[in-house]
């Protein structure tokens, strides 16, 4: 794991498509090693804000009754790739085999709304089965209504987590059951040297892979300050969250994934690059 306050440089030779570029990345601590590396290998000079980090729920119980009754639900819908490993992790502290549960008497189908959360989820030994097309809770539900209705439904989510998901289900007819699998932390120290680069204007661009990560940036150096530097936001619901504070968005991302996002960065510095050539 990367300290908090961290600069990756740029890996020899220096050049890439990103070299000469500073990028903060606000991902929690334990998820920005990889991406750091992947934009460092591109030139770029990445600057480490961890926004937020993670944590099991206060109160594990929930989780762990939902986790005992695993084998009487007809359907497990993960959301995030936190998710995804929080329960599955938890499963696996409970004794509990998840590939078990899906091929028993009563067989458990598993859906989860992106890529990056499928992935999540096979690393912890589900077999997913349906994937939304637009990578969003309620594109899951839309999509899944009709095979649920009258279904037990078990959703572990963020504490943080919107309702939309639950109440659409619910209005479907699922008999849905919620339990919160991790918590999200605001990371108010550290990093102060990234801090102050963000508050001078001093990178080229601020990335967001989170509403909660973007909330946690904009009260620690101020929305206005974030108004005058480039954003990106790796997917829809992202970008959504930072506009609605007011902002514009210059890079974003349509799958929630890091390859889209890196490959949505590289777009767009390329015509930047291209239209100052031209002027």
């Amino acid at each position: 794991m990367l300290p908090a306050n961290e600069t990756v440089g740029p890996v020899p030779p220096h050049s890439g498509p990103l070299f000469g570029r500073r990028i903060v990345v606000t991902r929690a601590p334990e998820q920005a090693k990889e991406l750091a590396s992947q934009l460092s290998e591109l030139g770029a000079t990445v600057v480490l804000l961890p926004a937020i980090s993670f944590a099991e729920p206060a109160d594990s119980g929930p989780l762990d009754a939902a986790i005992a009754a695993l084998s009487t639900f007809d359907w497990i819908l993960f959301t995030s790739a936190n998710a995804a490993r929080y329960f599955g992790r938890r499963c696996k502290a409970r004794g509990v085999d998840p590939k078990a549960a899906q091929s028993g008497e009563r067989p458990l189908f598993v859906a989860v709304v992106g890529p990056a959360t499928a992935e999540a989820a096979a690393a912890e030994g589900f077999l997913v089965g349906h994937m939304a097309q637009e990578f969003q809770g309620l594109s899951l539900a839309q999509e899944l209504a009709p095979d649920l209705t009258r279904k037990k439904v078990l959703i572990p989510h963020g504490d943080l987590a919107a309702d939309d998901l639950v109440v659409a289900l619910r209005f479907a007819g699922a008999d849905v059951t919620e339990v919160t699998a991790y918590r999200t932390l605001e990371v108010d120290s550290g990093a102060p040297e990234a801090l102050e680069a963000v508050r001078k204007g001093e990178v080229d661009m601020v990335s967001f892979f989170s509403a909660s990560a973007f909330r946690s940036v904009s009260a620690r150096v101020g929305v206005d300050v974030l108004g005058r530097i480039p954003i990106a936001a790796i997917g829809p619901v992202t970008a959504d969250a930072i506009r609605d504070a007011g902002l514009k968005v210059a890079v974003e991302s349509k799958v929630p994934t890091s390859k889209a996002f890196i490959t949505a960065l590289l777009q767009h510095f390329s015509a930047e690059t291209s239209a100052k050539n031209f002027y």
